[in-house]
């Protein structure tokens, strides 16, 4: 999730700080250094679980190819861990659920080794239909066994792949381009792009599939429903003469059963790359199974091309690199996949949204900063109503709502986390879009806030509103609850009450020039139309019922505190933008300046730099007034 970055960072490379990341496996250089630039790459081959365990709190990132089990243990330990990176498809080694609830993102690179998986099946098929294995071997020992190696032709033979996706879909063009016939079992497969691609049919049951098939290809993950997906019953089933591949997950076929058709003449053949042991154990059915005369076995190579390793290292380092400086991933296992096109248009919006939260915390939020019991609506107006994907923004909102109030300033919130974390703290979150409306701006934002613990069980009571709006790459605050507004919620930014008549500003300025403050800007924030009407309302009934009534009978609630005699409809928030430390000295001569109605705000929202390490956005300081001053 996009940081808040409203300047260019720091160099990182002088930064004491730097996040780390551990890399105990070979990944191709490429992509490590991409990481190098900005990061410390620790590369550390042959740690045992143990020695996992004992290094990676002090790491930000991890990257593991199939050998390393990132179990729960792991996991618990890594204080730090933001991202788990697999340089491959599979993520079967990596406990995803564990990694979910500590809020560490899962990526992979689904689309890296998809031509090398595909051709090694194919390699494999040819080699099991014309016994290259073994010739190798014989003629290696000095044999010329010709009359005992004679194969078969693929071509117009049939081909059944079970899992017609990225992977099967390459391995279906390629056999059908050497004249094979494909057949393929997929639930969840396109009958259109199948046969749009020369899939000849999609069969519904693997008991339509067996019979027919010369050769048998699976390229699904190794799940549940996977596990042992062809036994000693479904190897009955085949030809005689059939071959069976496997380029995906050691598992899918049961080793024994398999071993027991090779045995037992069910079926011909086999090309298999991958086993439920690697390295297969000595005694163990995977290495029974690769030392088998009819099974042409290799030491998982589906990925092993130099274009392969390359493609992976530098999809998941990028992604790596992504995560470490605020940004999405784009193939997260745990998360809801966001294409890259669509996180450059929520980009600004994920910001403008963290900002909302972090104001309604700072400005609103009382005792301090009690969130819970509290629901919120998050309505998305215009063009930002038609995007369904907006589970970064739901993100973007938690991190801000929880920024100025936590321990780790939000850093802990990210994609993952974020339902869970605003469960824990009792936040209620609605995401609404309103369609088939003429919204102010291009695409407004608008959050409110409902309180649902009121004292008298009485139903919610509805509380603030904060408005927002992009323009370009710029966010803008269009609206503070009553009053009207137009900024950037960007630094240090200071929020009086005051009735806006002459004199207002040159004293706050008066008073900030004595402390050495500068103001970068300032705003008037009136009190919009229907609010200034409401106001008028007011006065004029107190007027007329008014037998000589205070100024506390007015309706301006908290007038009498400042400057008497103000005209309600004028009630307004100056807002300043300020350059400086404000300490609890300004704090009280701004509260002593004249006109100046009370409470007063000072709202934190600092540049961030890119390289410290946070999931998601900026986190904020908290009101000066109620939670404490920034010195």
């Amino acid at each position: 999730m996009s940081p808040a970055a409203l300047s260019e960072p720091s160099s990182p490379t002088t930064s004491p700080n730097r996040p780390k990341i551990l890399v105990p496996e070979k990944v191709s250089a490429e992509g490590l250094d991409l990481l190098r630039t900005l990061y410390e790459v620790d590369v550390r081959q042959g740690l045992s679980p143990e020695d996992l365990v004992a290094l990676i709190p002090s790491y930000h990132a991890l990257i593991v190819r199939s050998e390393t089990k990132v179990t729960s243990s792991i996991l618990s330990a890594g204080k730090k861990l933001r991202v788990v990176a697999r340089a491959g498809v599979g993520v079967d080694n990596i406990d995803v659920p564990a990694a979910t609830s500590q809020g560490i993102i899962v990526v992979n690179s689904p689309a890296g080794n998809i031509v090398a998986a595909a051709e090694h099946t194919i390699a494999l098929l040819l080699a099991t239909a014309r016994n290259i294995g073994r010739a190798d071997a014989s003629f290696k020992n000095g044999k010329w066994e010709r009359s005992k190696l004679v194969g078969v032709e693929v071509g117009r033979k049939t081909l059944g792949i079970i899992g017609l996706g990225k992977v099967g879909m390459k391995v279906a063009r390629m056999a059908i381009g050497l004249g094979m016939r494909v057949v393929a079992l997929d639930p969840y497969a396109s009958a259109d792009m199948a046969k749009q691609a020369g899939v000849e049919s999609i069969v519904s049951s693997l008991g339509e599939l067996l019979p027919v098939v010369d050769f048998l290809t699976i390229h699904t993950p190794l799940l549940a429903s996977t596990l042992n997906l062809l036994g000693e019953e479904e190897f009955k089933k085949m030809r005689k003469t059939a071959r069976v591949l496997n380029v995906a997950r050691g598992g899918v076929y049961n080793e024994e059963a398999l071993l027991k058709a090779l045995d037992e003449g069910w079926i011909a053949g086999a090309g298999i790359d991958v086993f439920t042991q690697e390295p297969p154990q000595p005694g163990s059915s995977a290495e029974r199974l690769a030392r088998h005369e009819k099974v042409v076995s290799t030491p998982h190579l589906g990925a092993s091309t130099v274009e392969a390793q390359e493609n992976v290292s530098m999809d998941v380092c990028t992604q790596v690199l992504e995560i470490l400086r605020g940004g999405l991933p784009t193939a997260a296992v745990n998360a809801p996949l966001i294409l890259p096109e669509e996180y450059k248009r929520l980009e600004p919006f994920v910001r403008l949204v963290e900002r909302m939260g972090s104001l309604y915390t700072q400005h609103f939020a009382s005792g301090g900063g009690m969130m819970g019991g509290r629901r919120f609506e998050l309505v998305y107006h215009g063009e930002l109503a038609e995007i369904t994907n907006t589970r970064p923004l739901f993100a973007a909102l938690v991190k801000g709502l929880v920024s100025s109030i936590s321990d780790a300033g939000g850093r802990d919130v990210n994609i993952v986390n974020a339902t869970l974390i605003a469960r824990e703290r009792g936040i209620a979150i609605d995401e609404k879009h309103v369609r088939n409306e003429v919204p102010t701006y291009n695409s407004l934002v608008s959050l409110r806030s409902f309180n649902t613990s009121t004292k008298d069980g009485a139903s919610e009571v509805a509380g603030q509103i904060i408005e927002g709006y992009v323009s370009g790459k710029s966010i803008f605050i269009s609206k503070l609850d009553r009053f009207s507004a137009n900024f950037t919620p960007e630094g240090t930014i200071l929020i009086l009450h005051n009735y806006d008549q002459p004199g207002k500003i040159g004293n706050v300025g008066m008073v900030l020039g004595k402390h050495g403050i500068n103001i970068t800007f300032m705003q008037v924030a009136g009190l919009n139309r229907e609010a200034r009407e409401e106001a008028v309302r007011k006065a004029e009934s107190v007027v007329a019922s008014s037998t000589g009534g205070t100024e506390e009978d007015g309706p301006v609630e908290g007038a009498g505190t400042g400057e008497g005699g103000g005209n309600p409809a004028r009630e307004a928030l100056m807002l300043l933008g300020v350059d400086g430390d404000v300490t609890e000295g300004v704090v009280k001569d701004l509260g002593e300046a004249e006109g100046i109605l009370n409470p007063l705000y000072c709202i934190y929202l600092p540049r961030i730099s890119l390289c410290d390490g946070s999931v998601m956005f900026v986190s904020l300081n908290k009101s000066c007034d109620k939670l404490g001053i920034r010195k």
